[in-house]
C-alpha cells in the first residue's frame, strides 16, 4: 500500500507506525513547494494524509481537488500518530 503525507517539515514516528500496520511506500511533501503537488499526485498512491495544522488553505484544496479527481481517499489529522491512528480506513487497523 502506498501512502503520501502532505505537510510538516519533520514526520517523526509516524512513518515507522504506518510500516508497522503494512504500508511500506510513504512518500512526504512538506508543503512548502506549491509545484511538487501541482505537478499531480502519483498513480500508485492509495491514501493520502493531510497534516493541516502545518498546510496552509491553498494547497488543502489543490490537495482535495487533485484526490477527488483521482478517488483517492484523505485524511486530515493533526501532526501526532494518536490523530492519524483514530482517523485510519478501519481496513488498515
Amino acid at each position: 500500500m502506498s501512502v503520501l503525507i502532505v505537510g510538516g517539515d519533520h514526520l517523526g514516528s509516524i512513518p515507522k507506525e504506518l510500516k508497522k500496520l503494512g504500508i511500506d511506500d510513504i512518500r512526504h511533501v512538506n508543503g512548502r513547494n506549491r509545484s511538487v503537488i501541482k505537478k499531480g499526485m502519483p498513480m500508485s498512491t492509495d491514501l493520502i494524509i493531510v497534516l493541516y495544522d502545518y498546510v496552509n488553505h491553498n494547497l488543502t484544496d489543490v490537495v482535495k481537488k487533485s484526490a477527488r479527481e483521482l478517488n483517492i481517499p484523505v485524511i486530515f489529522a493533526r501532526r501526532s500518530w494518536s490523530s492519524i491512528y483514530s482517523k485510519l480506513p478501519h481496513c488498515l487497523i
